[in-house]
């Protein structure tokens, strides 16, 4: 498989990456939690009226919400650009072009992993309690890479040949955080929609990561079925979307 047989390769570009992403920064990766920790300050004083009645550690909750989505959003948005932003290795170097892509995506998740690991003390220093449950986080962080890799492979794809993709993406991204709970309780989703709302793979996550950092419980196997099934299926559909269209990626760069 590419992954290991370029594993030096991949390694190069997700540390060129992450350098590339802090250089010139003069808080560097301080940004990465600061960005979520002010828009959390943000949205707990415009929704705290709202929704702080109804939902306990209404902080904390909007915290893992706004980092658990940062992935996604992040992770999809600039793997869109992988194949684009490294012609050289497109047209000069024979690769396989995946290779682009899960480097920008495994770069998103290590700056993800690291942001969790700032959040959990702050969780902490918010009064939630944490449980053994939370070092079940990886485990479900890996899960979510196939989600967002499959989801980037498509976008990474379709983007050479559809530059009009960004702004199209950037739109759905921005709707995305508003129909995930990220900033209310899943309990004001009405029942009668509430089976299609729950076909949002990101919604499960964030409420397994809830579940097992701010409530100290188990997932449901539910939760956990569907989840690696929508990895699956949506690594399997990405890929074949990428392999399709990666024919004339030299062509059309």
């Amino acid at each position: 498989m590419y992954i290991f047989e370029h594993k030096e390769l991949i390694k190069n570009l997700v540390v060129s990456d992450l350098k590339t992403k802090y250089s010139g920064s003069v808080l560097g990766f301080a940004w990465s939690m600061l960005n979520p920790l002010l828009m959390m300050i943000v949205l707990f004083f415009v929704f705290s009226n709202v929704f702080k009645s109804t939902q306990e550690n209404f902080a904390p909750y909007l915290l893992i919400g706004i980092t658990g989505w940062r992935f996604f959003a992040i992770g999809t948005s600039t793997a869109m650009t992988s194949v684009v932003g490294k012609p050289g290795l497109v047209t000069k170097i024979f690769i396989p072009r995946e290779i682009l892509t899960i480097s920008s995506v495994i770069s998103a998740l290590v700056s993800s992993f690291l942001e969790f690991l700032v959040l959990i003390p702050l969780l902490v220093l918010m009064g939630a309690s944490l449980s053994i449950t939370f070092l079940l986080f990886p485990v479900f962080h890996i899960l979510y890479f196939f989600i967002v890799y499959g989801a980037s492979l498509a976008l990474a794809a379709l983007y050479v040949y559809y530059r009009d993709l960004a702004q199209i993406w950037e739109v759905v991204i921005q709707i995305g955080f508003f129909v995930t709970p990220i900033v209310y309780p899943i309990e004001v989703i009405p029942e009668r929609f509430l089976s299609y709302y729950m076909l949002n793979p990101v919604t499960r996550l964030i409420g397994i990561y809830r579940d097992i950092l701010l409530k100290g419980s188990l997932p449901g196997f539910m939760d956990i079925t569907l989840v690696i099934i929508f990895g699956g299926v949506l690594f399997i559909f990405g890929s074949w979307i990428f392999k399709r269209l990666s024919r004339r990626f030299a062509e059309e760069i």
